[in-house]
């Protein structure tokens, strides 16, 4: 397995995007995650972060790290976003490895937490994070908010 930095390895951007785009977007967002991805290699500011999670020269998964993730929350940054793991590769805790590529990016950066927000419920707590609270989307949603010290 390997953790491909879509800002390290910039030659993977465009196809970074259409893989994520396929895993998150809707028709009205595709162009969100293209905008993003690539201003993430050239930004000044350590965030966007966009990873690939490789299997060989297969796409297995991956993640983002940003500052928001359309959340009422914006006291709290910065967020893992788009965790992706395809459905044949389940199961073996390949979704920890993204994590852990996303703490340490932030850790590196001086943050002392890392947020996500989910509906899941038990899962992400084998990997650090602890429910902290809910929080509200502009579409009218909620989710679960959840935090990982990672000082």
């Amino acid at each position: 397995m390997k953790i491909i930095s879509i800002r390290e390895e910039p030659s993977y951007a465009e196809l970074a995007t259409r893989y994520i785009q396929s895993k998150w977007a809707s028709k009205e967002s595709m162009m969100l995650y293209e905008d993003c991805i690539s201003h993430c290699i050239n930004a000044q500011a350590p965030l966007p972060q966009w990873y690939l999670l490789m299997d060989n020269d297969e796409i297995i998964g991956c993640a983002g790290l940003i500052t928001n993730d359309f959340i009422s929350r914006m006291d709290l940054y910065p967020w893992v976003c788009a965790v992706y793991i395809e459905e044949s590769h389940r199961g073996h805790a390949y979704g920890a490895l993204l994590l852990e590529q996303a703490k340490k990016d932030a850790q590196r950066h001086g943050f002392p937490h890392l947020y996500l927000c989910t509906d899941h419920i038990g899962l992400y707590e084998r990997y650090g994070f602890s429910y902290i609270g809910t929080g509200y989307h502009p579409w009218g949603a909620s989710s679960r908010i959840y935090a990982a010290r990672i000082e």
